[in-house]
C-alpha cells in the first residue's frame, strides 16, 4: 500500500484508491484476506435497571417518539425481513420529520423499492444518508451525489460485525416485529405479517442506546420461541400492521426456464459433482433464489437422489424448493438466515430441523469463528467479474449504484465459490478487464461459470487437479473475456467525478473499494 501524492488516498491490496478519511473518520484499507488483526472490545450499550421498565406497552408510535431520545444527526436502525412488504421504515421516518429532525443517519440492513419516499426525506434534509445497503432510487441517487455525507456499504455479517465493534452506533432500533408479547420478547414466525427469521435486528437490539419493537401481533407473554429477547427491549408498540407479507419474497422464485440460464446451472451442479465435493462428509451448499439458483438446486439435488446423498445443512435465505429438500430427507438440517417465500416461513414454524440463524453465528468475521466457511459450495450472482476474478455485485457496467451486497461476501467464504452469470447482458459483457466496483476480491472466487465456458481461478490449483477428466467446457477467463468483448465490442466505461459518494466495506471492517459519484453532464 503506497500514499499517493496528495496524501488524501491510498491504495489498498486489490489496487483501488480509498479515501484515508471520511466524514471525519480513519478508513482502513483492505490489506487481504485474513491479513487485518482488529483490536479492541466489543461495544456496549448504556446499562439499565429493571426498575424503569414496569410497563413497555405504548399505545401508538406517536407516544413513543415522546419517550425516544429524539435529536438532531441520530443514527435509526431497521432490518428488513419484511423486504418489499414493509410500511415501517417509510412510518417512523414520516413521523420523525413531522417533528422537524434533521439530518438523520439512516442504518437499515437493506432498503427495497417500497423505500422509495426516502429519496424525498433525503433531497429535504430529514435523513443525510445511509449507512446499510440500498438499491433501486435510493442507490440512484447515492451515485447522482444526492447525500449529504458519504453513505457506506457492509455485507450482513459486516453490518453486525460494525455495530459490535462500534463503528456503527445506533442511538435508536425499530424492530418490525410480526409477533410480540408486552416484555418484548420477538419472533417473526406467527401472527399476520409473519416473514420467518428475524436475524437481522439481532445487533441492533443488544447494541443500539434504545431499543422499540413494534407489532402488529401482541400476544400474551411469553411469545416464544424469542428471536428478539425482552431484556434488550425499551418499548413494545402495536400498530394496524407491519405491511404485506406476501412481498417478502425476493425477486423471482421460479426455476428459470431460459436455456442459457438453465444450462448454466446445469453445469454449476456439474462442478460440484465432478469435484467430488457431493460424495465427501459433511457436505453442503448454498443458493440464493432467483431462477438460476433454483435450477442449480433442482440440479444438485438430482445428483444427490442418485448417489443416495443426504446433505448435512443447506444454507438459506430459505425457500420452497430447499424445503422440499428438507422435508424429502434430502438434507438434514435448513440454517435459514431469511425466509424468501412463504413456504420457508411455514417450514421454519413447523420443522424442528429448519434453524433460524443470525449475523453473528453465520457470517460475523470477527468472533471465534462463524459457520460460512463451513459451506462447501456457494452458488452466487455479480452484474460483472474481471480477469483478476475480482467480483461487483453493487454496481451496473453504466456505474450507477443499484444494488447492496446482501450476504455475498460472506458467502464467498465457503470452500468453492461459484459465480454463475451469463457471458453477456444485452450489450454489457459480464466479464471484464476491469469491474467497475469491487465487492469481493478474486482470491475468494473459485469458479465462473458462463453459458459460453468455465474458468477456474488459476490459484485453486486443488480444483483443477479435481476436475481433471471432467468433461466440463474449461476455458481461461481471459478467454471468456474475449468472446464477451466479440459479441457485444468494447465499452465505453462510465464517467465519474474525484467525489466518493460511498465506501464498499470488506467483511472485516476494511475498505475495499469505492463509489466515485457519476459525472452526468
Amino acid at each position: 500500500m503506497r500514499e499517493e501524492d496528495d496524501m488524501k488516498m491510498v491504495r489498498n491490496a486489490v489496487g483501488r484508491k480509498i479515501p484515508v478519511e471520511t466524514d471525519g473518520r480513519k478508513n482502513i484499507p483492505f490489506k487481504g484476506i485474513g491479513k487485518h488483526r482488529p483490536e479492541g472490545n466489543k461495544a456496549g450499550p448504556p446499562i439499565p435497571t429493571g426498575a424503569d421498565y414496569h410497563n413497555k406497552v405504548l399505545k401508538d408510535l406517536d407516544q413513543v417518539l415522546d419517550r425516544v431520545n429524539l435529536f438532531n444527526g441520530m443514527t435509526v436502525s431497521f432490518h428488513h425481513h419484511m423486504r418489499n412488504g414493509d410500511v415501517l421504515v417509510n412510518l417512523v421516518l414520516q413521523k420523525l420529520d413531522a417533528r422537524g429532525i434533521k439530518d438523520i443517519v439512516l442504518a437499515p440492513s437493506a432498503l427495497f423499492p417500497v423505500h422509495e419516499p426516502v429519496v424525498d426525506l433525503i433531497k429535504k434534509g430529514t435523513v443525510s444518508h445511509v449507512l446499510g445497503s440500498m438499491n433501486g432510487p435510493i442507490g440512484k441517487l447515492c451515485t447522482a451525489g444526492g447525500m449529504k455525507k458519504t453513505a457506506v456499504l457492509r455485507s450482513h455479517g459486516g453490518r453486525y460485525r460494525a455495530i459490535q465493534d462500534g463503528d456503527l452506533h445506533i442511538d435508536a432500533a425499530f424492530i418490525a416485529a410480526p409477533t410480540a408479547d408486552a416484555h418484548g420478547n420477538a419472533n417473526g414466525i406467527y401472527g399476520p405479517s409473519a416473514c420467518g427469521p428475524l436475524g437481522f435486528a439481532l445487533a441492533d437490539s443488544l447494541y443500539a442506546d434504545q431499543v422499540v419493537v413494534v407489532t402488529d401481533n401482541l400476544v400474551s407473554f411469553p411469545a416464544w420461541p424469542w428471536s428478539i429477547e425482552g431484556g434488550n427491549v425499551d418499548f413494545v408498540v402495536p400498530i394496524d400492521t407491519l405491511g404485506d407479507p406476501k412481498k417478502i419474497v425476493s425477486g423471482t422464485t421460479e426455476v428459470t426456464t431460459e436455456p442459457d440460464r438453465l444450462k448454466i446451472a446445469a453445469m454449476a451442479a456439474q462442478i460440484v459433482r465432478d469435484t467430488g465435493l457431493i460424495d465427501e462428509p459433511e457436505f453442503s451448499f448454498q443458493a440464493g433464489a432467483g431462477g438460476m439458483s433454483l435450477a442449480f438446486i433442482q440440479y444438485v439435488a438430482g445428483y444427490m437422489k442418485e448417489r443416495g446423498v443426504t446433505a448435512d445443512f443447506v444454507r438459506g435465505g430459505s425457500t420452497r424448493m430447499l424445503v422440499d429438500m428438507l422435508e424429502s430427507g434430502m438434507t438434514k438440517f435448513i440454517l435459514d438466515g431469511q425466509s424468501f417465500d412463504l413456504a420457508g416461513v411455514e417450514s421454519l414454524r413447523k420443522n424442528r430441523n429448519h434453524i433460524e440463524t443470525n449475523p453473528f453465528v453465520s457470517y460475523n468475521y470477527h468472533t471465534k469463528g462463524c459457520f460460512a466457511p463451513r459451506v462447501k459450495a456457494s452458488v452466487l450472482g455479480a452484474t460483472e467479474i474481471d480477469l483478476d476474478f475480482n467480483v461487483n455485485v453493487n454496481s451496473h457496467s453504466d456505474g450507477w449504484l443499484l444494488h447492496g451486497i446482501g450476504g455475498f461476501q460472506d458467502a464467498a467464504d465457503a470452500y468453492m465459490t461459484i459465480i454463475t452469470v451469463p457471458l453477456y447482458r444485452k450489450t454489457n459483457p459480464i466479464v471484464v478487464d476491469r469491474v467497475h466496483t469491487v465487492t469481493a476480491p478474486g482470491e475468494v472466487i473459485d469458479v465462473l461459470v458462463t453459458d459460453h465456458g468455465i474458468a477456474v481461478n488459476p490459484a485453486r490449483q486443488d480444483l483443477l487437479d479435481r476436475l481433471k477428466g471432467s468433461d466440463l467446457p474449461m476455458v481461461s477467463i481471459a478467454e471468456l473475456h474475449e468472446k464477451a468483448i466479440s459479441a457485444t465490442g468494447l465499452q465505453e466505461k462510465p464517467r465519474t467525478r474525484d467525489n466518493v459518494v460511498a465506501l464498499i466495506e470488506w467483511r472485516d471492517g476494511t475498505v475495499i473499494d469505492v463509489v466515485q459519484e457519476l459525472d452526468l453532464e
